[in-house]
């Protein structure tokens, strides 16, 4: 037996507030928003799928943001997405240095943090 992989990545959202979730996750990062199954829709929340990076938003009804825990997402283009960040008003926030990589951290709309990391190129990891 062996645990392998993430399967993704489910976040906490407060009721009624796709419309947030959407300009940020699908906007603002590029992450698409694929249909919930039918059964799973009825919840709420929204899904944002690209090939294994899965990142799902559920509502919680007495909801409060994670605000130490998060996910860490792998980009490509660090610069141009901080540019994006702030252009659309999320503060972007530096932190110390991880070998073979350049970072921030981000809140989505609901204050859950999410820390985007993009590998310097050469750096051994």
């Amino acid at each position: 037996m062996r645990i392998y992989a993430i399967e993704h990545v489910q976040l906490a959202m407060p009721p009624n507030e796709e419309e947030q979730a959407r300009a940020f996750y699908s906007q603002v990062l590029g992450i698409p928003e694929i249909p919930k199954p039918a059964h799973l829709a009825l919840r709420g929340g929204t899904w944002f799928e690209q090939g294994a990076l899965k990142v799902h938003l559920g509502v919680e009804k007495d909801f409060r943001p994670a605000l130490k825990a998060h996910p860490a997402l792998l980009v490509e283009g660090l610069d141009a997405l901080i540019e994006r960040c702030e252009q659309a008003g999320y503060a972007v926030i530096s932190d110390e240095p991880l070998e073979g990589y350049h970072r921030v951290y981000v809140s989505d709309p609901f204050g859950n943090r999410i820390e985007l990391m993009e590998a310097i190129l050469g750096a051994p990891m």
